[in-house]
C-alpha cells in the first residue's frame, strides 16, 4: 500500500468512527496505526501526544453522523528508508459546509504504516 492510500485508509476508519458507523473493535486498530511517540500539532498550534488524541478520539465516536472526509493532493514529500514526510489536504463535508486543512505527516513504513507526527493547518474557507 502507498503512503497516499494509507493516509485515505486512515482517514476512511476517522470518518467511520465519527459517524458512529465503526464498531468499538476497529477502534483497537486505529490506536496501533499511532507509533508510541505520536504527537500531533493541531491547527490551533495545541500539541498533543498519543494518549491524549486516543483519550480524546475514542469519546467522539458518532459525534459527527452526516460526516464526510475527503483528502485530496496527498504525495510524499521525503523518504529516506522507512520514514516518510507525507503532505495532504483533508476536507470536512457536513450539512452545514465543508472545512479543510492541510496536513504534513511523518510515517514509518515497515513493518507496517505508524504514525509518528502529524500537523495540520487551517485552510481557508471555501
Amino acid at each position: 500500500m502507498s503512503a497516499a492510500e494509507e493516509v485515505k485508509r486512515h482517514h476512511r476508519m476517522i470518518e467511520r468512527w465519527l459517524t458512529g458507523v465503526a464498531e468499538r473493535p476497529e477502534f483497537a486498530a486505529f490506536a496501533d496505526a499511532h507509533a508510541p511517540e505520536f504527537t500531533l500539532a493541531g491547527p490551533d498550534g495545541t500539541v498533543l501526544g498519543r494518549e491524549e488524541v486516543l483519550k480524546g478520539f475514542g469519546a467522539a465516536h458518532g459525534a459527527a453522523p452526516d460526516l464526510t472526509i475527503t483528502i485530496t493532493n496527498a504525495r510524499v514529500a521525503a523518504e529516506s528508508g522507512d520514514l516518510l514526510v507525507v503532505t495532504y489536504e483533508e476536507w470536512h463535508h457536513t450539512a452545514t459546509g465543508r472545512r479543510g486543512r492541510r496536513a504534513t505527516a511523518a510515517l514509518r513504513r515497515a513493518p507496517r504504516w505508524r504514525w509518528l507526527h502529524l500537523h495540520e493547518t487551517w485552510l481557508p474557507r471555501p
